[in-house]
């Protein structure tokens, strides 16, 4: 049977330089940027959009696509390609609470990372030298 990978996004909010990450209350367990899959039918602006409120309650303003993540074995549940963005609070954060499939949200030091599910430490490492440098990630294998 022929399989295509299933699209999903991942939102990055930063705030006072902390980036805003959910627990998981679904497998795989642990911290992930918020995010989730495309429903058929909604665009991945969209999908971006609803994830961080389904799973943070903060409204968001999608700033810049920051980069597209395909690489097969990222998610261990089966094969997808994330497409990543960049995006700031509309909500006031003190308003901010899990909700979905989120056990908790809170903002983390890069310094202070949590262990990340599928592929977000490499993702936040890109974002990391993105900061520093201005250059987005150039296309690679494995990522």
């Amino acid at each position: 049977m022929y399989k295509n990978p299933y699209p999903t996004v991942d939102v990055i909010i930063e705030n006072n330089g902390k980036v805003l990450l959910i627990e998981r209350n679904n497998e795989p367990l642990g911290w992930a940027l918020p995010g989730g899959f495309v429903d058929y039918g909604e665009s991945v602006e969209s999908a971006a959009q609803r994830e961080a409120v389904e799973e943070t309650s903060l409204e968001v303003e999608l700033l810049d696509l920051f980069y597209v993540y395909s690489n097969p074995s990222r998610d261990p549940r089966q094969h997808n390609l994330s497409v990543v963005f960049l995006a700031k609070s509309l909500t006031p954060l003190d308003e901010m609470k899990a909700r979905d499939d989120a056990r908790d949200v809170r903002f983390f030091g890069f310094n202070e990372l949590p262990a990340l599910c599928f592929d977000h430490a490499r993702i936040l490492q890109d974002y990391q030298e993105f900061r520093r440098s201005g250059n987005k990630p150039r296309p690679g294998e494995g990522r």
